[in-house]
């Protein structure tokens, strides 16, 4: 299961989304997540799952690896859905003893069900279709202007790049050490909720202590290569935009700005 989080990899191809300016890409996502909360009817979201999988099959990225991204979240997506099928009040449709499921609920459950499904596979074409070192530069750019006032621009960019880099290696790091202690006789799968989580202690600890000796390494390597974040810093291949960068940008804002205006649309629910 481990192995199906997608967050964080990058997926290497020649292909229009690849290519856009990163910068862009960021400022996109960033609508797009914004968008997903204008929405208050069910039929916007059929074209947003249209823009995915457009994007997707123009990124030259398998479906299936972009659809296992969602199996660790089947957990949360149940216990979001159950607290709001069951929790929010409204008019009453079904009850079954104490509890009971009205109108409201069931629409906002379904709701929050598609935005948390719609949220994940957003964020992961943003990392599979970005390098690190791109990513980074794009965060750096777009957090530019806030050197004036003293804001460390550069190192929360390295920051954030770092982290989700990581993402792939302790995933990995975490399916070696459970392999081996299943090896040994430990058990993650059999038992209760509370049971496999008291079973992943002996995960955990085995796992903090390589992240913390991964991440003196590399502090060390980047030491040892005269780091100085971006001081005096030149680069092989500085971002420029392009009018192709220019085209796209626009066509996915006036999307994301049409599909935000639904809000203010007064079509019934279906």
């Amino acid at each position: 299961m481990l192995k199906d989080i997608t967050i964080g990899q990058y997926f290497p191809a020649k292909s229009p989304v690849h290519s856009l300016d990163p910068r862009y890409k960021i400022l996109i996502m960033t609508i797009f997540i914004v968008s997903l909360f204008f929405i208050q009817s069910f039929w916007p979201y059929i074209f947003v799952f249209a823009w995915l999988f457009l994007t997707i099959v123009a990124a030259k990225i398998p479906v299936n690896m972009v659809l296992k991204g969602l199996k660790p979240l089947r957990l949360i997506l149940i216990f979001t859905f159950i607290m709001n099928l069951f929790f929010i009040p409204g008019e009453e449709i079904f009850r079954w003893g104490f509890l009971s499921v009205s109108r409201e609920g069931l629409v906002q459950a379904i709701f929050m069900a598609i935005r948390l499904v719609l949220l994940v596979v957003g964020t992961s074409l943003l990392t599979l279709t970005t390098s690190p070192l791109a990513l980074t530069e794009g965060i750096e750019k777009l957090m530019s202007p806030l050197k004036r006032v003293g804001f460390p621009a550069h190192a929360i960019a390295m920051m954030i790049t770092i982290a989700l880099r990581f993402i792939p290696t302790l995933i990995d790091e975490a399916d070696k050490i459970m392999k081996a202690q299943m090896a040994r006789g430990a058990d993650f799968e059999s038992g209760n909720v509370l049971n496999r989580a008291k079973n992943l202690v002996p995960l955990l600890v085995p796992l903090i202590l390589n992240a913390l000796r991964r991440a003196e390494e590399l502090a060390t390597a980047m030491e040892s290569r005269c780091y100085r974040g971006d001081e005096h810093r030149t680069k092989l291949n500085p971002l420029q935009l392009t009018r192709t960068d220019h085209i796209l940008f626009t066509v996915n804002m006036i999307f994301f700005i049409l599909v935000s205006a639904t809000r203010w649309m007064h079509v019934p629910l279906p």
